[in-house]
């Protein structure tokens, strides 16, 4: 009896979901189409990104729950492999794009993104690069994170070395959003829809939450191996975190607030951790956005309003009071609210909610269909905007808003016990995750053994390269030419990721390069082409917030594990401060950061570790910090000393034989003379060039 009931409920949805979504499947391409409408607003039968990852979470929905009976007529495997067409699908259109990748990596420019829409029949691009905002981040990202998700739950998705490259590029393309102004959810960037990118909060938000689901991820499941997982920077999590903190609630620079954002609070995103900050966030979006038919968008959007101009994409600055009471209420967030109280477990606002869609369902069909929005009627604008919420409102053409369909369903399938909230969301990101704040271990090297017994006489102990040995130690621009091979596929014209300098979360692990042990040093404490750091106090300053940004964002299983270089170079003067920060380290706490002073034996078993193959040709050097053991040269300041009059000056910068002014350098004994001298070589050599000074070669 109980099986019965259960199929019964499950053919009811079979039937409908085949109505209303599947039979919009192209046979052939696999994609969807946003709508059939086609109305004064735009032509909706092309296949956006981000309507078709919404559009057919229902399908997988409805999937996983066919997996709880013994005989589903095959219904069950129908609707997976529905979905795996779909997704990969949307993975071909993407990959013809490559090109388009590899050169945002390098410019982040919009005219060089990915595309927002294809062509329902064939994959292929419909508008032109500059036709259309195609820069949205939220898209590429929510295929990500659902690709992943779905991946998860058994789907066999990815089937290539070629594909794993591509989606690692896909990492490289959407981990900078954190400083990527980009067109945004709604396509028109700007609040006035004036075209212009802008940083928004939904974008970083399912950004962050598509590199945390990445992070590890094996993209072959079970049956794969280390060359199919996913490598992610995480320091571009953490700036993505601390970014999207700092933004929230607001959505960017010109929307206040956006019903967007329920997106990345909750259901699929859950890229908030911080309770109290969603809790804002949520409370915001339904005070300010909340009406009787649904949600906002935004404050003052004029989109499918009466009073909008369809004859052109953007607005006036002054014309957006005219849209104030009287914008346009999308039940799709009643969907997505009703989806975070399911998720929360929160049951007087799934009923709330549940209640409120059932209130604003069109019947066709046999079906009740949820529309794209609820506009007011011409003779109904000046009563709304004297009294909002007063009016009643007329749904628009576009019935049913697919994506809002699909998620409708998909809490209708969890609200009556088909599906669990684990079963959509197989990586657990609905958890709060407790911040881990973690033991930092350090490592202390010498340059030899010589310093290596001068600080031994101060307490301090340190290891030589020739003690940690077979463990080789790499400078942190050699790791990054490491993640310069990761994703690299010649056959589409891939490299891997864009060389940047690495921050320390990034630095602070164990590589393995094969069966090559090596470990980087950390970034903070080394002398670089700048000359504050040369002065050792700013490097232990330095050093210190950098223990404190471990501290606060280290989210990797293991310990962040640091590795500092000394030199005789770096310790060469005042060492005062240096030691007063490892009698702070000795007492195992440096500020409010616990850390752990130990050998590279002790440190490396409770160390994070990051498993690297994809070497491709690249040949690391085999002595790669010896230019960092160089002695620096300083100028004589033993001499007289006197500031050279304005003739001396003229004179030595109107020369151009470079043998003098070499040989001037090396008999002068006055400062002054010394920099005007190397200020005049600089004018006709580049600094790379090789000079005698005191007898020795410098550059």
């Amino acid at each position: 009896m109980q099986n019965l009931e259960l199929n019964t409920q499950l053919d009811a949805y079979y039937k409908q979901i085949k109505s209303v979504i599947l039979e919009k499947q192209h046979p052939v391409s696999g994609l969807l189409p946003a709508s059939t409408a086609i109305t004064v607003h735009g032509n909706y039968q092309d296949a956006w990104v981000r309507d078709n990852v919404y559009s057919i979470l229902a399908v997988w929905g409805l999937a996983l729950a066919y997996r709880n009976v013994d005989n589903d007529n095959g219904r069950g495997y129908e609707l997976q492999q529905r979905t795996v067409k779909l997704m990969r699908a949307l993975l071909r259109s993407m990959m013809a794009q490559s090109n388009k990748i590899e050169k945002f990596k390098k410019t982040r420019q919009p005219i060089d993104a990915l595309h927002a829409k294809y062509d329902t029949a064939t994959g292929d691009s419909v508008v032109g690069d500059s036709e259309w905002g195609h820069l949205q981040i939220d898209a590429t990202s929510v295929f990500l994170l659902t690709l992943t998700q779905m991946i998860a739950s058994g789907l066999d998705l990815i089937w290539t070395d070629e594909e794993v490259c591509f989606i690692q590029n896909l990492v490289y393309y959407i981990e900078r959003a954190y400083r990527s102004p980009d067109f945004g959810i709604w396509e028109r960037g700007a609040k006035s829809n004036s075209g212009s990118v802008e940083l928004n909060a939904s974008s970083l938000g399912m950004a962050k939450a598509a590199l945390e689901a990445l992070s590890g991820f094996n993209l072959f499941g079970a049956k794969g191996s280390f060359s199919s997982v996913i490598h992610v920077i995480p320091d571009n999590i953490a700036q993505s975190n601390i970014t999207l903190s700092a933004m929230l609630p607001r959505e960017s620079n010109t929307k206040e607030i956006d019903a967007a954002l329920l997106s990345v609070i909750g259901f699929p995103a859950f890229a908030v951790q911080d309770k109290a900050l969603s809790d804002r966030v949520r409370n915001d979006i339904v005070t300010k956005l909340e009406g009787r038919y649904g949600l906002k968008r935004f404050l003052r959007d004029g989109h499918q309003t009466v009073l909008e101009d369809e004859g052109r994409l953007h607005y006036e600055d002054k014309e957006l009071k005219q849209f104030e009471n009287i914008e346009s209420e999308w039940p799709l967030f009643y969907a997505y609210l009703y989806l975070d109280a399911i998720f929360t477990d929160n049951k007087p606002q799934i009923t709330h909610y549940r209640d409120r869609l059932d209130k604003v369902l069109v019947e066709q069909n046999g079906f009740k269909l949820l529309p794209e929005l609820y506009y007011v009627p011409k003779e109904s604008i000046d009563a709304e905007r004297a009294n909002p919420q007063s009016q009643d409102r007329l749904p628009n053409e576009n019935i049913p808003l697919v994506w809002a369909q699909s998620l409708y369903l998909l809490g209708s399938m969890l609200e009556d016990g088909l599906l669990r909230p684990g079963d959509l969301d197989p990586l657990g990101r609905r958890h709060v995750k407790p911040t881990m704040q973690p033991v930092v271990q350090l490592i202390f090297l010498s340059e030899d053994e010589t310093l290596q017994q001068e600080l031994a006489a101060h307490g301090v102990a340190t290891e030589t390269l020739t003690d940690i040995a077979p463990v080789k130690v790499y400078r942190p621009e050699d790791i990054a030419a490491v993640h310069g091979q990761v994703g690299r596929c010649d056959s589409l014209g891939l490299t891997g990721r864009i060389p940047r300098m690495l921050k320390s979360l990034t630095t602070s692990r164990v590589y393995m390069f094969n069966k090559q042990r090596a470990v980087c040093l950390t970034p903070s404490f080394m002398q670089h082409e700048y000359f504050l750091s040369y002065d050792i106090d700013f490097l232990v300053r330095r050093f210190k917030s950098e223990l404190s940004y471990l501290h606060r964002n280290w989210t990797e299983v293991g310990r962040p594990t640091v590795t500092v270089l000394l030199t005789h170079n770096l310790l060469g003067a005042d060492r005062s401060s240096f030691f007063e920060l490892m009698a702070q380290i000795a007492t195992g706490e440096v500020g409010d950061v616990p850390v752990k002073h130990g050998t590279m034996a002790q440190l490396t078993p409770t160390s994070a570790v990051e498993r690297v193959n994809q070497l491709n040709d690249l040949v690391l050097p085999t002595e790669p910090l010896q230019e960092l053991f160089s002695h620096s040269c300083t100028l004589s300041i033993s001499g007289s000393n006197v500031e050279l009059t304005s003739d001396q000056e003229r004179e030595i910068d109107l020369l151009t034989d470079i043998s003098e002014l070499h040989a001037r350098l090396e008999k002068s004994d006055n400062l002054y003379q010394q920099i005007a001298l190397l200020d005049a070589l600089n004018k006709l050599q580049s600094l790379d060039s090789s000079i005698t000074y005191h007898g020795q070669q410098h550059t």
